[in-house]
């Protein structure tokens, strides 16, 4: 068996070799970055904005890591939140509707809006929409299209909001900032929660509200620590790990 000693240095090659592979973006918010530290949320968005360089507008994601067992029916942790500053990203928001309801979500804003039309266009491979919504009276008419829809995570779901007779709200806060967030396999949710372009204080309280949101998702079935570990970062930038307890 390998000794402490070893596996320390085998490790510490390791990640010199990962390091090595990095680009000079990533490079340099990882220099300023103390490995073993659990930043509060506000320093952390500080720490991306001032070092996080790119020719673009940068996406801010956050990752949590959840003390539940997706395997478990009863530990699934599914659903949406409004961020109240939005995402920074356009959304093209298609709704299955008709006759008063295809109206509603016409002046709400949506992008595309029809019923057995779309349904063949999307059977031709048209795919340009980033969130479908539809009436459940569609949904009989819409379910030919869940292999399509399914694997792109488009298909209209009663859990997440998107299959409702409210599709003139439902628009709107799509519009206004609206996302989804989903535990994975490995118990990680990922979200955006907005653009290094925005204001720290609008990135903060954009967290802050996923957080709660998570928080209020916890299932009941869920045993010991809820959230394990947090972890916000650009898309050049390593995660910059957040203290649970100051993320609230």
């Amino acid at each position: 068996m390998a000794s402490a000693n070893a596996r320390e240095r085998d490790h510490y090659f390791e990640e010199e070799k990962r390091m090595a592979k990095r680009g000079k973006k990533y490079l340099a918010v990882a220099q300023v970055i103390e490995k073993n530290k659990l930043y509060d949320p506000a320093e952390a968005i500080a720490l991306l904005k001032e070092h996080s360089k790119a020719n673009f507008d940068q996406t801010v994601e956050v990752a949590v890591r959840l003390g539940v067992d997706p395997r478990h029916a009863d530990q699934q942790v599914r659903g949406t939140v409004v961020l109240p500053h939005g995402t920074g990203k356009v959304r093209r928001v298609l709704v299955f509707a008709k006759g008063e309801k295809a109206k509603e979500a016409e002046a709400a804003g949506a992008d595309v809006v029809g019923a057995e039309e779309l349904i063949e266009d999307i059977q031709k491979g048209w795919l340009e929409f980033d969130v479908a919504v539809a009436t459940p009276d569609m949904m009989g008419a819409v379910g030919k299209l869940g292999r399509i829809l399914g694997p792109k995570g488009l298909m209209p779901n009663p859990k997440t909001g998107t299959v409702t007779f409210e599709v003139g709200k439902t628009v709107q806060e799509i519009k206004a900032g609206k996302v989804e967030y989903r535990v994975d396999k490995n118990g990680i949710v990922h979200v955006a929660i907005g653009k290094l372009s925005f204001p720290a204080e609008n990135l903060v309280e954009n967290f802050r509200t996923l957080i709660d949101a998570l928080q209020k998702a916890k299932p009941a079935a869920a045993k010991g620590t809820y959230m394990r570990s947090i972890a916000i970062s650009t898309t050049f930038s390593p995660g910059i790990k957040i203290s649970p307890q100051l993320a609230m």
